[in-house]
């Protein structure tokens, strides 16, 4: 039997529940789908799906930290940046002065660089005579000339060269139209029978014009040689003239007018000079006279052109030049009468004949040139080789010669002496000093046989004439004294801007000794002296037999110029032809030039005749 459930209170309850909140719903869903139905379905954002709560506006404080986050963040970028514009600028700064210390440096050394020159030229210069000096000259002038003429050459070879290149394009390209391909049969046969005995043809006459213009070749080359040959005639007629004229010329004008055209025509003569086919060996005299002539002719154009009257000297130069050309004159124009056309082309094949005949004739002419004086009677002759002084004398150590030179310029205020080498030049064994003082470098050279000074010298300017003439003798002088040089007399004074340059000579028995000369330059603004130069004094100096004068002075001066205003006279030995001669020595003026005159005193002869030129000119102290 089945038990029949009771229904509760409590149940009923339950159920009534239950529908209600199914009948909500059922509600709900109806009025989703109505409204879904009278509006479109839009999508739904991110925003929007979010909750609420998690879409709020951020806070006042959250938008000040951002705010301070972004300010600080610039302020850091702006940091870094000017560290970096700093950074750059002392790297900047730091390649500025690396740059102006190498500068410096380079500056520095190019310093040293032509000090060192200037103590080359300088050694070069005191062991270099007048004649050596002439010497180098002349072959540094035929270097010049030989190197314009190895250009020139090069040009031409080039030219030529050059030419022969582009008739070698311009053949290849009738060859490739000749080539082009033609039709074949007959005809091409025809035509290349034609063409082969057109090229036989022209193969011959190829040849005989070759051969004809090897002779018009020659014959052009005869032509303009000869061409050059009357011309240079020419231009030394002109010459002749015009230095004719200048050995009586007055006028500056007519004086400026002529130099100028004796310069100018030196240079056109020299250019006709190197087109003739003759050997250098036998143009070397003239051309060397040439350029002589014109580097004279120009020098005293300036003169003239700056107001000055013509010297002696000079005039004394134009005649030496006159007389010169006159005989070179004569030998032209002897050559251009009885050359011919066969005479030039067998100087070209053969370098024989009349031509060269002629030249060597050029070559032997030798005229010497009035001889001048810069700073003293014989004061760049060394006539001998060997320190006979020095013989027997002990010889010393580098350590000895510092001692010395420590001893010599103990007035100085010496810092420091330096032994830097050893030099031996023209048979004399030097040591080489550096001496470093308060007053800067100096420089000394002091023998290592007897321990002589034979050189000393500063290059330290001097700006001021604190000290005068007289001052400057005593202190040389001294100077002289105190290094050993005794009997020591000036016989030369100069002054060249502030310092004071003498020579001094060896006088034994009143007989001054010229070739026991000492050259001394004292400073006027300092009154020590800069510079010592006793070469010549070391390698003559020995106690000679002085012989008698043969005639009397007044007997001497009778064989001087009247024209000549004698100011004083003394014997001296002087060197002559490498020997040492007795002479009377007259210092006098002339038209406002200083002469110095030396008669023989056992013959009465002339012996020299110097006069004084230079910018800094001196006297003689008699």
């Amino acid at each position: 039997m089945s038990e029949k459930k009771v229904s509760s209170g409590a149940d009923k309850a339950e159920n009534l529940t239950r529908k209600k909140s199914a009948s909500q719903n059922n509600k709900a869903q109806s009025t989703a789908v109505k409204s879904t139905a009278k509006a479109p379905q839009k999508s739904k954002t991110a925003t929007e799906s979010k909750p609420k709560a998690q879409r709020k506006e951020p806070t006042k404080a959250e938008l000040k930290e951002d705010r301070k986050l972004e300010a600080a963040k610039i302020k850091a970028e702006k940091k870094e940046k000017r560290q970096q514009r700093r950074l750059e600028h002392k790297q900047r700064n730091s390649d500025k002065i690396a740059a102006m210390k190498n500068k410096r440096l380079e500056r520095k050394e190019k310093r040293l660089e032509r000090k060192e020159k200037r103590l080359e030229r300088r050694d070069q210069l005191k062991n270099e005579t007048r004649a050596m000096r002439a010497e180098r000259k002349k072959q540094e002038r035929l270097a010049r000339v030989e190197e314009t003429k190895a250009r020139r050459a090069a040009r031409l070879e080039a030219k030529n060269a050059k030419r022969e290149h582009r008739l070698k394009l311009k053949e290849q390209r009738l060859k490739r139209r000749e080539n082009k391909q033609r039709t074949p049969g007959f005809g091409g046969w025809l035509a290349a029978v034609i063409a082969l005995g057109v090229t036989t043809l022209a193969l011959g006459t190829m040849l005989t014009f070759g051969w004809m213009g090897y002779n018009g070749i020659q014959a052009d080359v005869t032509a303009d040689a000869t061409h050059s040959l009357y011309e240079l005639n020419a231009i030394v007629d002109n010459i002749d003239a015009n230095l004719s004229k200048a050995r009586v010329s007055s006028s500056a004008g007519e004086q400026a007018m002529i130099l100028s055209d004796i310069t100018i025509e030196s240079e056109l003569a020299e250019s006709c000079l190197e087109n003739l086919p003759v050997a250098g060996n036998l143009t070397q005299n003239m051309t060397s006279f040439i350029n002589k002539m014109g580097e004279s002719a120009q020098s005293m154009l300036y003169s003239v052109a700056s107001g000055n009257q013509l010297t002696d000297s000079q005039i004394a130069t134009i005649e030496y030049m006159y007389n010169t050309n006159m005989q070179v004159k004569e030998i032209l124009n002897e050559l251009t009468s009885n050359c011919c056309e066969k005479d030039m082309l067998k100087a070209i094949t053969s370098h024989k004949g009349i031509m060269f005949d002629s030249f060597d004739k050029i070559t032997n002419i030798s005229v010497e040139t009035p001889k001048e004086i810069y700073d003293g009677p014989f004061a760049e002759q060394t006539e001998k080789v060997s320190a006979k002084n020095l013989y027997g004398m002990e010889e010393i150590t580098p350590s000895e010669a510092e001692n010395l030179a420590r001893k010599y310029f103990a007035d100085y205020d010496i810092k420091g002496v330096q032994c830097t080498g050893e030099t031996t030049a023209k048979q004399l064994s030097v040591y080489n000093i550096s001496i470093d003082t308060d007053d800067g470098e100096y420089f000394a050279q002091i023998s290592r046989m007897g321990g002589k000074v034979v050189m000393f010298d500063s290059f330290k300017e001097c700006h001021d004439n604190n000290f005068d003439v007289d001052n400057c003798i005593t202190i040389a002088e001294n100077m002289l004294d105190s290094l050993g040089y005794n009997d020591m007399q000036p016989v030369w004074v100069s002054e060249s801007g502030t310092t004071c340059n003498l020579n001094f000579a060896y006088v034994q028995d009143g007989t001054v000794i010229y070739p026991d000369i000492i050259k001394v330059k004292v400073c006027e603004e300092r009154g020590k002296v800069i510079g010592i130069e006793a070469i010549s004094y070391v390698l003559n100096h020995i106690e000679r037999d002085i012989p008698t004068a043969a005639i009397s002075k007044e007997t001497a001066s009778e064989k001087i110029n009247a024209n000549i205003e004698v100011k004083g006279s003394r014997l001296a030995l002087i060197p002559k032809n490498g020997e040492e001669v007795l002479a009377y020595e007259f210092y006098g003026t002339y038209g406002g030039n200083a002469y110095y005159i030396y008669i023989d005193a056992n013959t009465g002869a002339e012996l020299e005749v110097f006069t004084v030129v230079g910018t800094a000119q001196g006297k003689a102290l008699l």
